[in-house]
């Protein structure tokens, strides 16, 4: 275990490469953040359920408990913990594998670090505890009938009843409440919510669409908020429907 500066977020690094986890926890505590390396499955994801850290930077191939299996297990207890995960592998499944257990970013090895840190900071400023990617004034808070969207906090109501989401679940909905009535396709969603490097992906757009349904909906089999558009993709239902 390494700790490393005072910084604003306290990042949780489970890589079981020393070397490359030395050359993450330099680079990110060059940007102020306070770093903590873990080497195995097992001790990274008693870290990760402490409680203390704003990210976790995830390796897949880990001893004792492979990432996918410890990223399953945070998702579990935590749904706004930012995951970044990282690989050696190459193939397709992993990738979405890794989205669809609820990783926000994937990045394969060999990376730039100078693309690995500003993933983090774009990961943190999306997260509740990044602070400054809310929005404006006049939007900080969304109303369309029971469900309420507060960008500011990244809370999501209905009625008296919170809803936990994770940070895509809540980047998607926020984007549907934003744009009701506008149908998207599963490639534009990939596009505005995880970027343009996920082209390819969109089965993992329909997994996310579900989980927010089970989240939001009186009855999933039966969306009132989130309609499928066939042939195309979603949208959000229009504010007079």
């Amino acid at each position: 275990m390494s700790t490393e500066t005072v910084g604003e977020a306290r990042i949780l690094v489970i890589e079981d490469e020393s070397d490359l986890a030395k050359l993450l926890s330099l680079h990110l505590a060059d940007q102020g953040y306070r770093v903590e390396t873990r080497g195995d499955g097992p001790g990274g994801l008693e870290a990760a359920a402490s409680g203390e850290f704003q990210l976790v930077v995830l390796d897949i191939m880990l001893p004792g408990m492979n990432g996918f299996n410890v990223c399953r297990e945070i998702r579990r207890k935590n749904t706004q913990l930012p995951i970044l995960m990282l690989t050696s592998k190459t193939e397709e499944l992993d990738k979405v594998l890794g989205l669809e257990l609820g990783a926000d970013d994937y990045m394969t090895k060999p990376f730039s670090i100078r693309e690995l840190v500003a993933r983090v900071k774009a990961l943190l400023r999306r997260s509740d505890l990044g602070g400054k990617d809310a929005g404006s004034e006049e939007d900080s808070v969304l109303q369309r009938g029971e469900l309420c969207i507060d960008t500011r906090r990244r809370r999501v109501t209905i009625g008296t009843r919170a809803i936990e989401l994770t940070t895509r679940e809540f980047d998607l909905l926020l984007l549907f409440a934003r744009n009701p009535g506008t149908a998207f396709s599963r490639q534009e969603l990939l596009d505005k919510v995880w970027g343009y490097q996920y082209g390819g992906y969109s089965h993992t757009v329909n997994s996310h669409i579900n989980r927010i349904r089970n989240k939001i909906e009186e009855d999933p089999a039966k969306p009132v908020w989130i309609e499928t558009v066939w042939g195309l993709g979603y949208r959000f239902r229009e504010e007079d429907a």
